[in-house]
């Protein structure tokens, strides 16, 4: 019996946007396009939301520049969202019926894993880096 391959190859896309938050939307259909290209359909929706909540948190709470990256390498899919303030996310979560604030409860609910660290100055890009992660076993392989 021929054992299975390895798996698809490992891929990784960075997006850099300006302080604009129309650039969540062009983002958005950026990944739209990227997961489809490598066939994960099953995680289009999730991702976009979770890309959202992130980058709608580095355009509204940051003065600077911002990134999305995405990477798959095995059956984890990654994405997260660099901004230039290196200010941890809150800890604790606002109240089911407040206005603002609930985007890294929507992560905690539908990623996988997630979790932030500090990028420091001498790696030319000073900020943070808020991440999170979701299962792409489901995609072919």
């Amino acid at each position: 019996m021929p054992m299975p391959g390895p798996g698809p190859a490992p891929w990784e896309y960075t997006l850099y946007i300006p302080h604009d938050p129309r650039a969540v939307g062009i983002c958005r259909r950026a990944l739209r396009d990227i997961l489809t290209t490598h066939h994960l359909p099953t995680l289009l929706e999730p991702a976009e939301l979770l890309a959202s909540e992130l980058l709608g948190n580095a355009i509204r709470h940051t003065k600077g520049p911002a990134a999305l990256k995405l990477r798959q390498s095995g059956p984890s899919f990654r994405l997260g969202a660099w901004d230039t303030d290196p200010t941890p996310p809150p800890t604790t979560y606002p109240r089911t019926h407040d206005e603002h604030g609930r985007g890294l409860r929507l992560v905690d609910a539908y990623a996988d894993d997630w979790g932030w660290f500090q990028v420091s100055a001498a790696s030319g890009a000073a900020g943070k880096y808020v991440w999170c992660e979701l299962d792409a076993k489901s995609g072919p392989g």
